[in-house]
């Protein structure tokens, strides 16, 4: 608990966070009043909806996990050349591990909240509502979820095990961008598996998206199971090769 306690306050105290935080914020108020501005300037401008401006979040997983690494980097970064200092004063590496996830994830998570509501706020109040756009943005949101964060579990797990932040985001635009186009090329040819690339994490963040857009949005446990399974082996894989890390 000590341990966590000077993390968090480090964490705090972290400009750069607060300075990400207060820039995303801005960009979802800039892209609302584009739109809004858009629409009253041209009375034909068809995208000045909530469902569009929502669907703005739902199809760009991949900025949303840059801003991750970027919150992740708070405690990750440079600062961990203090780690050998922790271990020195009898800090366990598995409580360094689940501490600095535990503390980033869960300010990705409240800014991630505050995002959503935010949104949810312009939308109704500067857009033409569609029927049930707030209900079809959640359950999409919902369903991005456990991808999501699979996606900060992958993050966290290669950064404590000292991975260039330029090979994590090559390793992000694999998995979340393109792994489903891959899968699909490679597996076409083979009877049994052709069928994969559905599970792929692209692929899945796609169909959500023209579910989304289409109104035919509903709960996928298969998204679930997923991200279920890539944070499992992420967080297993990180845990027990930092835990033999030899730290410089």
């Amino acid at each position: 608990m000590n341990y966590m306690k000077s993390e968090r306050y480090r964490l705090m105290r972290k400009k750069s966070l607060h300075i990400t935080t207060v820039i995303c914020l801005v960009l979802i108020t800039a892209a609302a009043a584009v739109l809004y501005f858009s629409g009253q300037y041209e009375s034909s401008f068809p995208y000045a909806t909530s469902s569009f401006f929502y669907s703005n979040v739902i199809g760009n997983t991949a900025l949303i996990l840059i801003v991750a690494l970027l919150f992740n980097l708070a405690l990750t970064g440079k600062d961990m050349s203090l780690i050998k200092q922790s271990v020195s004063f009898g800090i366990s590496r598995n409580t360094i591990f689940w501490s600095k996830l535990i503390l980033t994830l869960s300010y990705f998570l409240v800014v991630c909240v505050i995002g959503l509501l935010l949104m949810i706020g312009l939308g109704e109040n500067l857009f033409t509502s569609e029927e049930h756009s707030v209900r079809y943005f959640l359950i999409a949101s919902f369903n991005m979820l456990p991808i999501v964060l699979s996606g900060f579990f992958m993050i966290h797990a290669m950064k404590m095990l000292k991975v260039s932040e330029v090979y994590i985001v090559i390793m992000l635009l694999f998995i979340f961008v393109i792994s489903g186009d891959v899968l699909r090329t490679l597996l076409k040819p083979v009877s049994g598996l052709d069928e994969l690339y559905h599970y792929a994490p692209s692929t899945q963040l796609t169909e959500n998206l023209m579910k989304f857009m289409g109104q035919t949005i509903h709960f996928e446990i298969s998204y679930w199971i997923t991200g279920i399974v890539i944070s499992v082996i992420c967080l297993l894989i990180g845990a027990r090769r930092f835990a033999k890390q030899n730290i410089d």
